[in-house]
C-alpha cells in the first residue's frame, strides 16, 4: 500500500456514481424519529412492585438478621 506524506493535503473527494448522497455538515446526522413507547400495563406494574418489596424484604432481613 501506497502511504502519501503526513504533511500532503488529502485527496480530494469524488461522489460515487449510484451511492446515497452525502451527510449534511453539522453534529447530527438524520435518521428515523424513535417512536413513543407504550404504557406499561398492569401486570408489568405488578410485577415491579413485587419485586420492591421483596428487595425491602430482603434488605430489611439482610440489617436486622
Amino acid at each position: 500500500m501506497r502511504e502519501r506524506p503526513h504533511d500532503g493535503p488529502l485527496p480530494a473527494a469524488r461522489p460515487v456514481p449510484g451511492a446515497r448522497p452525502p451527510h449534511p455538515d453539522g453534529d447530527q446526522v438524520p435518521g428515523p424519529a424513535r417512536p413513543d413507547r407504550a404504557p406499561l400495563t398492569r401486570r408489568q406494574y405488578a410485577y415491579g412492585l413485587t419485586v420492591a418489596v421483596l428487595v425491602l424484604i430482603l434488605l430489611l432481613v439482610g440489617i436486622l438478621g
